[in-house]
């Protein structure tokens, strides 16, 4: 069963340009991996420094392997080192 994925991050005002280019190399990654289906990333009008980033895939399986690879713990480390507060994750079926 497809799964949806709800990412939310806080940022700070002067990564945003940064977390894009962060953001772009992880779809090109994720593009490559089994089950992936699409994202899409979106800033809170309202909260102008939270981030949500929705990406669909076809098992949760492939969700659970893809969050743990090498690759992609990488730029999320670099993630982390931007925002400087906790990455959420979020999970729908």
């Amino acid at each position: 069963m497809a799964v949806t994925v709800l990412i939310r991050r806080k940022i700070t005002p002067d990564t945003g340009e940064l977390l894009e280019n962060i953001y772009q190399e992880l779809v090109v990654l994720a593009v490559q991996q089994k089950g992936y289906l699409s994202a899409e990333s979106m800033r809170r009008v309202d909260v102008t420094d939270e981030h949500l980033v929705i990406c669909k895939w076809e098992h949760i399986d492939d969700w659970a392997k893809w969050l743990i690879s090498g690759a992609r713990m990488e730029l999320q480390e670099r993630i982390d080192a931007l925002i400087n507060s906790k990455t959420r994750y979020e999970i729908y079926e």
